[in-house]
């Protein structure tokens, strides 16, 4: 939120060339010695450096930059924004503001009370003892010793020691508070929900209420100096004080979009980002502003100038943007295609191949080191994969579409179906024999490398999510409401088993043709020992989807899902152990070519590998497209009630719900089929307490968030 080096006049970037290029030099040094590069969990390989929120950005010194956000994401520039260097914040908790004082003392805070020190330019973090379990949203240090942090519920938190202990203030307000910004160790302001604006003279000993005119939420505050300071918020609320708060004016912003976050880098270069893509520029000191183009619709919390020309912008989607050009134009290095990955096959240890929504197909040769986008002729979803060896492969689409390659993916063909039902799963034993499943009870087999495809009697009208061939005469499809189907003829014929739940089964994973594995929603996992005459429940520990499942032996297997969830079992399944995924995106497929080497795959293009069994895992690129829209509630922010409007472009399963700030589901408006077109739900939000919701609209393969304040009656 805050970019601390605005807030540091003896850092006002007056270096010269020698003395920059030696920090860059001595900050290099230092993230090449680091062991921490590649944090604990899963690493990210695509898209890079990373796929989560990224809430804040700040530059210690032209060049030298931090960014933090989700899952405990803290990443490190030393070159502008160019490369990204991911760091191991020793957290999970989301992280949603940064300070440094110098190249190397910075400060992080985030939710349940967590602080974050770095004395090595984060090269490690220590936490430190807040005294607070609150969501802390805002940070400012003046120096290595002084600094202030705020959050939820009017909490403001106090060190002159350089955070080794934090003493609770009194701010006279309950409201959520979400930025401030410190001048020196005396002079400070505060701002948060319904207009509060907050200033301190005394370092905090008391703090009185400044009147800046609005009851709209405030996210973003900065100061340039003791004197002139401007504040951004709700429907693009801009308030710019000369005379240290006293009086507070309105300047028109010419959106109505959020804004969240602002910086300046003197006094008239002053950038604002926020929702749906914005940013707004200046340079008359607010007078006028300017809207940019940013190329993208997600929202940006975000943003960090050194001078007028070179800024950095992130958000959602682990969205890094960067202006040499004082924002005329803007350049995205978060990575490549954000689209949901849905599916991952290896055929050996170097050769994979993703697919997702929109025709993504992403191939790498070198184990996932590097991905290249291949082309097919569909955009549609893509929602399966099988290959055979590095060459042979085939992927499957939504209505009834097939496609093959001989060479790699440089080339595809479509074969002909003979179906127009929605595919969801594909398995080959060999380059000749294998099968394809989808709704309605499809099953499709071909003997022929898909020259003929033959629809097979599956007895069942599910939908069958997926299919394996575990050897030349055996395979298992499993679907909705708990269907299990086993074949010991090729195909031929079809056997149901008795799976003993009606949760939908997603995924699959035999290490032979008696040791099987299959997982589903609401924490489903089921195991066989006898090839699925008889399975038997395990305890997954979860109650989160489950979407993938891979076993490389008898014992050792992954199992992936919603919210970045990643088990892992040593003892078939006996027990499971949540491991650390570094992402909170729903994963979808999982792969493993051997006891140590493994690949998920799952939204906004997020590609995690792993080469230690999962003990810890590495990330890839990403793509957008919707077939829903969810638009903002309105009123907003609201006491009683509100409206929640959205778009669906096909008839399709919807579930609408309301989460706290800590993820924690509220409530849920809507949940089943709805026609396309537009619908708007009333939701009452009595019960509900004051502060800051999420609405979260889901469709199977896709999801959108906005984010909804309920306010106090006055």
């Amino acid at each position: 939120m805050l970019k601390c080096l605005e807030r540091i006049t003896a850092l006002r970037w007056y270096m010269s060339p020698h003395t920059f290029a030696s920090l860059v030099s001595v900050a290099v040094l230092l993230l090449q010695s680091s062991p921490c590069s590649a944090q604990a969990g899963w690493f990210w390989q695509h898209p890079l450096p990373q796929g989560n929120v990224l809430h804040d950005v700040t530059f210690a010194a032209p060049g030298i930059g931090t960014a933090v956000g989700r899952s405990g994401t803290i990443i490190r520039t030393v070159d502008g924004g160019a490369h990204w260097t991911i760091q191991n914040s020793g957290t999970r908790s989301d992280l949603t503001d940064a300070c440094f004082t110098d190249i190397n003392t910075g400060t992080v805070v985030g939710d349940s009370g967590v602080i974050l020190r770095t004395t090595d330019g984060g090269m490690h973090w220590t936490r430190q003892t807040s005294g607070s379990k609150r969501y802390l949203m805002g940070v400012s240090f003046t120096d290595a010793m002084n600094g202030t942090v705020v959050g939820s519920f009017g909490t403001i938190l106090r060190t002159t020691d350089g955070g080794t202990s934090w003493t609770m203030q009194t701010s006279g307000s309950m409201e959520y508070l979400t930025g401030v910004a410190f001048t020196d160790a005396e002079l400070g302001t505060v701002i948060g929900h319904n207009g509060t604006i907050l200033r301190t003279t005394d370092g905090g000993a008391s703090w009185s209420s400044q009147a800046g005119g609005t009851t709209d939420h405030l996210n973003g505050v900065t100061f340039i100096d003791a004197d002139n300071g401007t504040i951004v918020g709700l429907y693009g609320t801009i308030l710019h004080t000369t005379d240290g708060g006293v009086n507070w004016l309105h300047q028109s912003s010419g959106t109505r979009s959020w804004l969240h976050e602002i910086s300046y880098s003197d006094a008239r270069n002053g950038t604002a980002v926020g929702e749906d893509g914005t940013i707004i520029r200046t340079t008359d000191g607010g007078a006028n502003w300017t809207r940019q183009e940013s190329a993208t619709a997600d929202y940006l919390y975000g943003v960090s100038f050194t001078d007028s020309s070179n800024g950095t912008v992130v958000g959602v989607k682990g969205a890094i943007l960067l202006t040499t050009d004082g924002g005329a134009n803007w350049s995205d290095r978060s990575g490549g295609p954000r689209n949901r990955l849905l599916k991952v096959s290896f055929s050996d240890a170097n050769n994979g191949t993703v697919v997702g929504w929109d025709g993504t197909i992403l191939r790498t040769t070198d184990g996932g080191t590097g991905w290249i986008r291949q082309t097919i002729e569909s955009m549609n979803v893509l929602t399966g994969v099988s290959f055979t060896d590095a060459n042979t492969g085939v992927v499957i689409a939504g209505v009834g579409t097939i496609f093959r390659t001989t060479d790699g993916g440089a080339t595809w063909a479509s074969q002909t179906s003979g179906t127009t039902n929605l595919l969801r799963g594909v398995s080959f034993i060999d380059n000749d024999r294998g099968m394809v499943v989808g709704n309605d009870g499809t099953i499709l087999r071909t003997t022929n490398g898909g020259e003929q495809w033959t629809l097979q009697p599956s007895g069942t009208s599910n939908a069958l999510c997926e299919v394996l061939f575990i050897d030349l005469s055996t395979a298992v499809a499993v679907g909705g409401y708990g269907i299990i189907l086993r074949t010991t003829d090729a195909g031929e014929t079809w056997t149901p088993q008795e799976s003993g739940t009606t949760n939908w089964l997603l995924g699959i994973s035999f290490t032979d043709v008696g040791t099987g594995t299959v997982v589903g929603e609401k924490g489903t996992i089921l195991r066989t020992t006898d090839g699925g005459a008889s399975w038997s429940s395990q305890t997954s520990g979860t109650t989160d989807r489950l979407n993938g499942v891979s076993f490389t032996d008898a014992a050792n297997g992954t199992v992936v899902g919603l919210d970045g969830t990643i088990l892992r079992t040593t003892d078939g399944g006996a027990s499971w152990s949540l491991e650390r995924s570094g992402t909170n995106h729903e994963l979808n497929g999982v792969s493993f070519t051997d006891a140590n080497t493994g690949t998920a795959v799952g939204d906004y293009g997020t590609i995690l590998r792993t080469t230690t069994g999962g003990a810890t895992w590495i990330e890839e690129p990403k793509t957008t497209r919707s077939l829903f829209h969810l638009a903002q509630n309105f009123p907003n922010p609201f006491t009683a009630s509100t409206t929640i409007p959205f778009t669906l472009s096909t008839t399709q399963h919807v579930r609408l719900s309301i989460h706290d700030v800590l993820g924690r589901e509220v409530a849920v408006p809507v949940n089943g089929l709805r026609q396309s077109g537009y619908h708007s739900v009333p939701f009452d939000a009595t019960g509900l307490g004051t502060g800051l919701y999420y609405t979260v609209l889901r469709s199977g393969l896709w999801i959108q968030t906005r984010l909804m304040l309920v306010g106090s009656a006055r």
